[in-house]
């Protein structure tokens, strides 16, 4: 049997922000580069994991094992519906593979329990992020985003007109939860 992943959820300081910034962006970027190599552009603007922070209902996360900072995570919780969002998720990228990610979904879960259903999104040619979602978190993907049935309110980059590696087909998860 396999030994459980023990992590704690910590409320994300000011003064941490930064750092989580940088976390994610590395942690990003690993699956582009992989997929698509390496050109140089930033793979998560900076501009879009404030608007995360800053989103109606947003709590943001490190997520900590051993009293290390190893990933992090904003959700967005929505008392008038408890339909809730997962904005963002990431585990540091020497982290991997070691069940943290499962470990904080579980945590993030129990810490709403009010919460019906479960909203994400990830980019269509992340596959380890597919696996994630719907093998070992049990989400449903519900919506295609594809250039014929665009993601409403895209990116920040789309706005500026730089190009998303995939960035015109995105999955959208749910999971039920009563």
């Amino acid at each position: 049997m396999k030994k459980e992943t023990k992590i704690t959820l910590a409320p994300l300081q000011e003064s941490e922000k930064e750092a989580f910034i940088l976390n994610i962006q590395a942690a990003f970027k690993k699956a582009v580069v992989e997929e698509f190599g390496d050109d140089g552009t930033e793979v998560i603007p900076r501009e879009d994991i404030i608007q995360s922070f800053e989103a109606k209902g947003a709590e943001s996360y490190n997520i900590i094992q051993n009293g290390e900072v190893v990933g992090g995570a904003v959700i967005a919780v929505h008392p008038d519906t408890n339909r809730n969002e997962l904005l963002l998720l990431f585990v540091n990228v020497d982290c991997h593979s070691k069940g943290v990610g499962v470990a904080a979904w579980k945590a993030i879960e129990e810490l709403h329990p009010e919460t019906e259903v479960w909203i994400t999104h990830t980019p269509y040619f992340e596959k380890r992020n597919i696996h994630f979602y719907v093998n070992k978190c049990g989400f449903h993907i519900v919506e295609f985003f594809n250039p014929h049935h665009p993601m409403p309110n895209h990116t920040s980059m789309e706005a500026q007109n730089e190009e998303i590696p995939g960035g015109d087909y995105f999955l959208r998860f749910e999971k039920k939860m009563k």
